[in-house]
């Protein structure tokens, strides 16, 4: 029987986390050092499960990626008195016309909202979006002329849905 990845990291996560911590990482950096580990372990997960001792191989690749990030340790983030004079923006914006989008389409009806998200999102023709939902082109056209037309009357996408800023 072939242990699956999975199986093995819901039932080894607290073992693994609590190895890194007693080991000597904080207990968030253990987190993070476990799920490095485990990466490396998911590309060879074939050959840790021919060992005759599987748990034995994930710690001994858990002790090196410890090893590996105290090595490193330069190359993380060093405290400073003086902060860059330039600021990036925040990106606030785009985060509440994503989240404005998202609400709009939620108040559409399913086949609206998923001849819109097929349309705009996925970026298929008329035609593919009809066969992928077993409904004509037509219907297609009205669906998505509808979904539109109430995403244009909420006042705060109106100026999304036609493209002006």
């Amino acid at each position: 029987m072939t242990l699956a990845f999975e199986d093995y990291v819901v039932a080894r996560w607290s073992r693994l986390v609590r190895s890194a911590v007693l080991m000597g990482a904080d207990p968030h950096a253990a987190e993070d050092l476990v799920q490095t580990a485990l990466v490396k372990v998911y590309g060879a997960w074939g050959r840790v499960t021919r060992a005759t001792d599987p748990d034995a191989y994930v710690h001994r690749v858990l002790i090196n990626t410890l090893i590996d990030s105290r090595r490193r340790r330069w190359w993380r983030e060093a405290p400073t008195e003086v902060l860059p004079e330039a600021a990036l923006p925040d990106g606030t914006d785009e985060v509440l016309r994503h989240d404005a989008l998202r609400v709009a389409l939620a108040r559409l009806v399913p086949g609206q909202r998923q001849v819109l998200v097929l349309r705009y999102y996925a970026d298929l023709s008329e035609t593919q979006i009809a066969a992928a939902l077993g409904i004509s082109t037509g219907t297609v056209k009205s669906r998505a002329s509808r979904g539109l037309a109430v995403l244009e009357s909420d006042p705060t996408l109106g100026s999304l849905v036609t493209g002006e800023r």
